[in-house]
Order: C-alpha cells, then sequence, then structure tokens
C-alpha cells in the first residue's frame, strides 16, 4: 500500500516544477500549407491560441498534468491528441489537417415553436437546474442543431461553432464545442460531450474573491474533487467515504410502477483507495477497477433533498453513486474520467451539468 501511495503522489501535478510552454505548427494535410487562425486550446482549461500566418501556435504557462490538446477550424476535421506536461517545454510534430467533405444533406426544418419548446429542454439538461445554471446564459443559441425523434422520444443536438456560455456564478466565459447531446426521455438517460475552452471573466478585487469563493464550493465534493483526492491517497482527509452499493435489476419492477427498479444492498463498511483503483501502463492515467457500485458520500456538506438511495440510519449527507458500463473505466491525473460514456453517475454528481464545471488547470 506504501509503495503505491508513492508512487502515485510522484504523478501528481505539483506547482513546484514551473510551468510549460506547447510549441507546433499547423497545415493542410494535402497541400502542405500553413493554416493561419485555427483555434487551438487544451479541452476543458483555461488555455488556448490561435496559430499565425505561418500557422505557428504557442500555448503558454501550462501547468503539470494530462490534457487533451484541440484544434479546430472552418472546413476541416477537428484533430485531437493527448499530451502529458511534466517538467520541459513541449515542441509537437507539424499537425496536419484533413479538409472536410462537403456533402449536402437534407435539413429538416423544425417550427419555431418547437424549436423553442426543444431548446428550453436542452438548455434545461445542458446547464442544469442550480443555482449556477440560473446565472449562465448560453449568447448564440443559433449554433446549436436540434433534432427529435418522436419514435424514440429522444432529443439530440450538436453544434456548429462553439457555445458561448457566460458563468457569472463562477466568473468564467465557456466556448464549448458540443459533439454529441442524446437526452433519451424512455429511458431517463442522458449523455453529451464536447470539447470546451475557459476564459477567466474581468471583474473588481471583490467580485474576484467572491467567484473564487464559488469556484472553491463548486469544486468541494465533486467527482473531480473525489477522483483528485484518490490519486493523493487523502479520500478520508478530504471528507469522502466511499462504500459499495450492490445493486441487482427487481424482476417485479415495470416502467411507471411504484416498485424499485433495483434490489439493493449497501455494505456499510469504507473502502480504501485500492479498492476502486489501480494504476495503468499509461503514465498519467489510473483505472476503477469495481464489481459493484461505488457509494460516495461527501461529509462535509448536508444534502436532505436528494433523492439518492439511502439506508434509514445513513447520514443525510451530500451523497452520489457510481455505475461503471466498462470493465475499466480511466481517469487522469487531473481528476477527469476519459470517457463519460463508461460512467453513470446518480445523486449530486449525477445533478452536475455545464453550469458546475471547473477547468482541468483548476487548482483551489
Amino acid at each position: 500500500m506504501f509503495k503505491w501511495f508513492l508512487f502515485l503522489m510522484a504523478l501528481v501535478p505539483a506547482c513546484c516544477f514551473g510551468q510549460i510552454n506547447i510549441s507546433g505548427t499547423i497545415s493542410d494535410a494535402l497541400s502542405n500549407k500553413p493554416l493561419p487562425s485555427a483555434s487551438v486550446f487544451l479541452s476543458n482549461a483555461t488555455i488556448g491560441d490561435r496559430s499565425d500566418a505561418d500557422g505557428r501556435f504557442k500555448l503558454k504557462r501550462v501547468p503539470p498534468g494530462k490534457y487533451e490538446l484541440v484544434v479546430t477550424i472552418v472546413g476541416y476535421e477537428q484533430y485531437h491528441q493527448n499530451i502529458i506536461v511534466e517538467n520541459k517545454d513541449i515542441d509537437l510534430p507539424e499537425i496536419k489537417l484533413i479538409s472536410k467533405t462537403l456533402l449536402l444533406k437534407e435539413v429538416t426544418v423544425m417550427p419555431n415553436k418547437d424549436w423553442e419548446m426543444y431548446y428550453a429542454i436542452f438548455k434545461k439538461e445542458f446547464l442544469g437546474e442550480s443555482a449556477i445554471a440560473k446565472q449562465c446564459k448560453i449568447k448564440n443559441p443559433d449554433v446549436i442543431d436540434l433534432a427529435y425523434d418522436k419514435n424514440t422520444r429522444t432529443l439530440s443536438a450538436s453544434s456548429s461553432d462553439f457555445i458561448e456560455i457566460e458563468n457569472k456564478a463562477l466568473g468564467y466565459k465557456m466556448k464549448y464545442l458540443l459533439t454529441k447531446f442524446v437526452k433519451d426521455n424512455s429511458k431517463g438517460w442522458l449523455y453529451f460531450e464536447g470539447s470546451a475552452l475557459y476564459e477567466p471573466s474581468n471583474g473588481s478585487e471583490s467580485q474576484q474573491r467572491k467567484w473564487m469563493r464559488a469556484r472553491k464550493d463548486a469544486y468541494e465534493g465533486s467527482t473531480m474533487h473525489f477522483l483528485r483526492s484518490v490519486i493523493s491517497n487523502t479520500v478520508a482527509e478530504n471528507g469522502f467515504i466511499a462504500m459499495r452499493l450492490i445493486r441487482k435489476p427487481n424482476p417485479a419492477y415495470r416502467p411507471g410502477s411504484l416498485v424499485d427498479r433495483y434490489l439493493q444492498t449497501l455494505v456499510n463498511s469504507p473502502l480504501k483507495a485500492n479498492d476502486y483503483t489501480s494504476l495503468t501502463d499509461r503514465k498519467g492515467t489510473f483505472a476503477i477497477k469495481f464489481d459493484n457500485c461505488l457509494y460516495v458520500m461527501y461529509t462535509k456538506r448536508k444534502d436532505i433533498s436528494s433523492d439518492v438511495y439511502k439506508t434509514l440510519d445513513m447520514p443525510n449527507y451530500q451523497t452520489s453513486i457510481a455505475s461503471f458500463g466498462d470493465d475499466y473505466p480511466l481517469f487522469d491525473c487531473n481528476g477527469i474520467i476519459e470517457n463519460p460514456a463508461t460512467v453513470t453517475f446518480e445523486g449530486y454528481w449525477g445533478t452536475a451539468r455545464v453550469a458546475e464545471m471547473l477547468p482541468v488547470d483548476y487548482k483551489p
């Protein structure tokens, strides 16, 4: 256990390592000509740039950690690359973008009243319904493509350009490139993914202090906070208790009935971090290895409104449940799950949306 802890600590980003520059050049894959004005950024972080007339870019002052580099420009396929930042500058090989094949596709024109109705649903599910979400504004909803399948009762969405979001509660301006959004009403299932670039808002000193407190409040008890605590082996110290929830489908359950969907047993014994996580052969990447649901309580915050499963003797702590659809869901040293489709959240984590998201380079 002690060796495992030391190895994990060696991979945790540390401010004392300094901050790194990432540079490179972007060109057309066919003509080899440089591509100016391409957006280059670290996904879900505050660091970005645009390529100059020669296709060059530089991302400055990048803290150590694991990131996804994203390059996008109109008329070309998006480019994604995982990068581990350690203790020296990175000069990337030339990035060649592939031109999109332009195909005319049939467009279904949605009546305006229907579009407004489905946009309201999208906005509620995308931003959330929290107090923070109420202070968020989508400034360019016209870039969002919506489609609704009445047969499957499924709302789908993507964006043709960056969705510009102003988060007045946390003090961020976010540009979110929405790749996929699916709200399946028949299954009660929601999934969305994309790449985001954060820009801290300008404000007075008192406003900045208010935003710092709000960001810290959003961070505490979040999945990022929990996974970073796992990596640093400080789960209990940071107020988390993780337990095993054994769950089986209830054969008596029918959609719309009052019968519980699952037969559940909570093993009321705290787990250690290495009971449900392990190292991988990829540097800076860890795996969740667990054959049941993970039941996580955050003891520094009460939550009496949550409808998550609780036994009668459980305290009203902020509670979340994580169930896994993949043998080994992976997360990185920033506390970010690499493929969100491999994990399903219920309870507090299940209510978190884009409004509560923080940059991966956020440090409380």
